[in-house]
């Protein structure tokens, strides 16, 4: 696939100096947003903004351009280019490869964290016998993907039992107590973004 590179002409410029550092990269990725394809701006900041680079690379890897016209003290300029329309499809985690580290009462291993989303997504893992206490769900329909382990679901109708390879349908505000089984439990969460979607597993006692 060739990707359109930025055009040469005179690109508008954001000088993001006198910002304050909270506003800074917020401000850099809407100007980024709202280019079209194949535009750029010049970017120019008091230093080398390399965490932004590994910002830009983190959230839209392959769908920008980044050019380097000045590199002096108090003055770096970049040209960033839009490359494509929106971010590209890749890969962001894999649940079949085993966590290299778990909380103790179990909980979120990895969790989607790109800037702009309309999904949130988890993987979780429950100790044996660990738990998520009973709670109403979120005002979100919420899938369930077992990796491995079993589980058992209580709910307010009663237990729902699951397996690797079960995917689970949690209806919105229902309620729920998740019991890992003799194994554990290891399940892939997916549903519509939510800000402040809180996740509690307690130990077994």
């Amino acid at each position: 696939m060739t990707q359109t590179q930025p055009s040469q002409s005179d690109a508008p410029v954001l000088d993001v100096r006198g910002m304050r550092k909270p506003d800074k990269h917020p401000t850099i990725f809407a100007t980024f947003r709202d280019l079209p394809v194949g535009e750029a701006f010049v970017l120019v900041n008091d230093h080398d903004p390399v965490h932004l680079h590994d910002e830009f690379e983190a959230e839209v890897p392959g769908s920008y351009s980044w050019e380097y016209l000045n590199k002096e003290i108090r003055d770096f300029r970049i040209r960033i280019g839009r490359t494509a329309a929106t971010a590209l499809p890749r890969v962001v985690t894999n649940t079949s490869a085993a966590p290299e580290t778990v909380p103790d009462a179990g909980g979120a291993v990895w969790s989607l964290r790109l800037r702009e989303r309309d999904l949130d997504s988890n993987v979780v893992v429950l100790p044996p016998h660990g738990e998520i206490g009973e709670h109403l769900g979120p005002d979100v329909d919420v899938l369930y993907h077992v990796v491995d382990g079993t589980a058992t679901i209580v709910t307010e109708g009663g237990d729902v039992a699951v397996a690797a390879g079960d995917v689970l349908w949690l209806p919105k505000r229902s309620q729920r107590r998740i019991v890992a089984g003799d194994d554990g439990v290891r399940y892939l969460t997916v549903h519509k973004h939510r800000e402040g979607l809180p996740l509690t597993a307690r130990t077994p006692v």
